[in-house]
């Protein structure tokens, strides 16, 4: 039983082997001398332009019908194409190209002070993404928005390029920075130093009739100033005339 198996299967193969290359032989030599076939010319390193006009020079029609965005390959060079080169196909006959154009570049945004959500929309409407993402304490940018970025903005790289990012994770814990108190009322800078566990020290006035009675003019450390330990800050406010100061002073004993 084995045997006849084993002999019917090479007698297939044998078969299968004689019915291709009668097909190949004598089948397709007839079929393309009766269809005035021609052989498909080699396009490849050609430029597009050029292999356009050769293909319709001899009989074919010419179709690029895919890009690679490359390097490693000239722009407006034919990479590819169908047929290959040396088929035996009809005169009319479409060739499909497939060209290398040069890389797209894109600008990096500026993405410091985004959300890192907002930073990832942003580079995705572009065509890049966000490749590597660090955290640090910073006082200088809001919690959990970009606070360092490379490549940096202005920048042109290549698109799908993943960019580096650095997410603030806001004021170090047990520090203290100090707020905005200029232009503030002196009630409203007593909430804001109160707010961020800073205490009012002396409060100076300062003679100033361009601004509302009793709004801040100075402050005696930086807005931003990040301090390891809470102190007071001495504030100098407005005061119409020295009489309100002698009033005001007069008030405070």
């Amino acid at each position: 039983m084995l045997k006849k198996i084993i002999n019917f299967t090479i007698a297939l193969l044998v078969s299968s082997l004689l019915i291709f290359i009668i097909f190949d032989w004598l089948i397709m030599p007839i079929y393309i001398r009766k269809g005035n076939s021609v052989v498909v010319m080699n396009l490849q390193g050609k430029d597009a332009r050029k292999a356009l006009k050769q293909l319709e020079s001899e009989g074919f029609k010419g179709e690029i019908f895919d890009t690679l965005y490359t390097s490693k390959f000239d722009p407006e060079t034919i990479i590819d194409q169908y047929p290959v080169s040396g088929s035996k196909v009809k005169r009319g006959r479409t060739v499909r190209l497939k060209v290398a154009q040069q890389e797209k570049m894109v600008i990096v945004p500026s993405l410091v002070g985004q959300s890192r959500r907002s930073a990832e929309i942003s580079l995705q409407q572009i065509g890049l993404n966000i490749d590597t993402v660090y955290t640090e304490y910073n006082p200088d940018h809001q919690k959990g928005t970009v606070a360092w970025q490379f490549p940096k903005f202005g920048n042109q790289i290549k698109k799908g390029y993943g960019l580096q990012l650095t997410i603030s994770m806001g004021l170090p814990p047990d520090f203290f920075q100090v707020p905005q108190l200029y232009g503030l009322s002196l009630n409203n800078a007593k909430k804001q130093l109160a707010n961020a566990k800073f205490s009012l020290g002396k409060v100076s006035y300062q003679q100033n009739e361009d601004l509302i009675p009793y709004t801040v003019l100075d402050q005696s450390i930086k807005y931003g100033t990040v301090l390891d330990e809470s102190t007071k800050i001495d504030l100098v406010v407005s005061i119409l005339d020295l009489q309100d100061i002698f009033d005001k002073l007069q008030s405070e004993k």
